[in-house]
C-alpha cells in the first residue's frame, strides 16, 4: 500500500450527543463471510457487509485465487466460489493491508491446497509476528518463509493432502482456531481443536450454516472443536449483523459526553462479543437493549445508551475474550470514571495492530490521565465525569482502534485531541467521522 500524507484529526462535542447510529457489518463475520462464500460451489449473497479496507482486502485475495466477487448496484455482495480444494495459485503477492484477520485465516485456508502464495501487508502488520499460526500448521504439512521474526512478508506452501492435528490453543485466540479449522476444511479426517478459553464462535456457527460437519464439546481441557475434512460448501444468503466493535465507540461516547441519548441500531449479541456491554453496565452505564431478535443465526438487539455517571471497577480477567478489541476505548471510559479501574489479563494487546496497551498508556498519558502500565493492561485513574484535561496531538501507530478511542476521548476534553493521522479509520469503519457529525459532534 502507497504511503500518504498524515490526515489530523479532532472530534468536539459542543453539546450532548444525540440521535440514531446504524454501524457498519460485523468484521469478523464479514471476512468469514467472503471466504466461506468463496469455498461453496454456486452463488452466495451477502447483504451488510463491511466495506472497509480489511474486509476488501479479503475480497481481493479470494478473487486472486479464483473466486467470482463482486458488489452489486443493490449494495449486496454476489460471491461465485471455487469449493474446498478448488482455490488457485494466486499470480502476484496477496496484499493483506492492515489486516491481521485476513492474513491469518487466509494462511489456514491455503495451508491444505497444493499452491504457493505470499502474504504481504503494511508497516503495522508487518511488524504483526506469526508464528501462532504458522506453528500449528506446519503441524498439519505447510512450510513457510517468513521475515525475521515469524513477521510478513511471508511465503507459505500448502500441503495437499495435509495431515489432520489435534491442536490446543496455548492463548486465546478466535484467529489461530479458526485458522487450523479452514485448513481442516480440505484434509482428509477430523481435525480437532481444543479451546481451554472460549472465544469468539463466528466460525464454528458459520461453517455449520455452510453445510461443514463440525461439532462442538465440552472437554476436561475446556471446548473441543472438530471438523470433518474434504467439505463440501453450499451457497448461503447472509445478512451480516451489525459491528459491535464499532458500536462501542458511541456507547462510550453517549456515555461520557453528559446530556447524551443515543440509539445504535442492528447490534450483534453474540455473548463471545459483549465484554465490553457487561464492563460498561458495572461502571454504570445506562445502556438499554431493544428489539432484541435473531438474524442469520445471531442475535441482534437495538442499543439505547444514556449519559451516566461511571465508576471505576477491576475488570474481571475472564472477560478479555470477549471484548480483547474494545479495551482502548474501556481505556476511555475509564479515564472519565470515579476512582481508579484496574484492567488486566489482556496480554494479547501487545501484538495487536500496534502494542494498544502502551500506545494508550502514552496517549491518556499526553492528555493528561493518570495510567499506571503493566505488561497485561493498564490502571487508570478517572476525572469523575469532569472533562480531560486534552490539548494534545496523540499518536495512532496506524492502529485504527487508537483512532478512534482517542478521537471520542476529545469528545469531553476540555482543549481539544488530535490524532496524528485519521486513514486508518479506513480500515474497519470509513464512516466514523460522519457519523460523529450526524450526532452533534464537530470534526476539526
Amino acid at each position: 500500500m502507497s504511503a500518504s500524507p498524515p490526515r489530523p484529526l479532532s472530534l468536539v462535542a459542543n453539546g450532548p450527543l444525540r440521535g440514531r447510529v446504524t454501524v457498519p457489518g460485523d468484521k469478523s463475520i464479514s471476512h468469514r463471510a467472503i471466504m466461506f462464500s468463496a469455498l461453496a460451489v454456486g452463488e452466495s449473497r451477502i447483504e451488510g457487509l463491511l466495506e472497509g479496507e480489511d474486509v476488501l482486502a479479503t475480497a481481493q485475495a479470494m478473487r486472486a485465487m479464483g473466486a467470482d466477487v463482486a458488489r452489486g448496484g443493490d449494495g449486496a455482495w454476489r460471491v461465485h466460489g471455487v469449493g474446498v480444494g478448488g482455490l488457485l495459485q494466486p499470480e502476484t503477492a496477496l496484499d493483506m493491508g492492515n489486516s491481521g484477520t485476513s492474513t491469518r485465516l487466509l494462511m489456514g485456508l491455503v495451508a491444505s491446497h497444493p499452491i504457493t502464495a505470499t502474504f504481504v501487508g503494511d508497516a503495522s502488520l508487518s511488524k504483526r509476528p506469526m508464528r501462532r499460526v504458522t506453528e500449528p500448521l506446519s503441524r498439519m504439512g505447510a512450510d513457510f518463509t517468513a521475515s525475521p521474526g515469524d513477521r510478513l512478508p511471508l511465503t507459505m506452501r500448502g500441503m495437499c493432502p495435509a495431515i489432520p492435528i489435534e491442536y490446543t490453543l496455548p492463548v486465546a485466540s478466535a484467529q489461530v482456531k479458526s485458522a487450523v479449522l479452514l485448513a481442516g476444511l480440505n484434509t482428509p479426517g477430523v481435525t480437532r481443536v481444543i479451546e481451554p478459553t472460549p472465544t469468539r464462535d463466528h466460525s464454528e456457527r458459520m461453517l455449520r450454516g455452510f453445510g461443514a460437519e463440525l461439532t462442538v464439546e465440552e472437554g476436561a481441557q475446556g471446548r473441543v472443536i472438530a471438523i470433518r475434512g474434504e467439505a463440501e460448501l453450499a451457497p448461503q444468503h447472509i445478512v451480516v449483523p451489525g459491528d459491535p466493535s464499532s458500536a462501542a465507540f458511541w456507547m462510550v461516547a453517549a456515555s461520557i459526553v453528559p446530556g447524551s441519548d443515543v440509539l445504535i441500531a442492528n447490534v450483534l449479541m453474540n455473548p463471545t462479543r459483549t465484554g465490553l456491554l457487561t464492563a460498561l453496565r458495572m461502571m454504570g452505564a445506562s445502556i438499554d437493549e431493544l428489539d432484541r431478535r435473531d438474524v442469520g443465526g445471531e442475535t441482534v438487539a437495538d442499543l439505547r445508551v444514556r449519559h451516566a455517571s461511571l465508576s471505576a471497577i477491576e475488570v474481571p480477567a475472564e472477560l478479555a475474550p470477549s471484548m480483547i478489541d474494545e479495551y482502548p476505548i474501556l481505556f476511555v471510559a475509564a479515564a472519565f470514571a470515579q476512582g481508579r479501574t484496574v484492567a488486566r489479563g489482556a496480554h494479547e494487546l501487545r501484538v495487536k495492530d500496534s502494542d494498544r496497551i502502551a500506545a494508550m498508556a502514552d496517549a491518556l498519558g499526553r492528555c493528561g490521565v493518570v495510567c499506571e502500565e503493566h505488561e497485561d493492561g493498564l490502571a487508570i485513574g478517572g476525572s469523575g465525569g469532569d472533562p480531560v484535561p486534552g490539548g494534545a496531538t496523540v499518536a495512532t501507530h496506524l492502529d485504527h482502534r487508537i483512532a478512534m478511542s482517542m478521537a471520542v476521548a476529545g469528545l469531553h476534553a476540555r482543549a481539544a485531541v488530535t490524532i496524528d493521522d485519521a486513514a486508518p479509520i479506513a480500515t474497519s469503519y470509513p464512516g466514523f467521522v460522519a457519523v460523529a457529525e450526524s450526532l452533534g459532534a464537530e470534526a476539526r
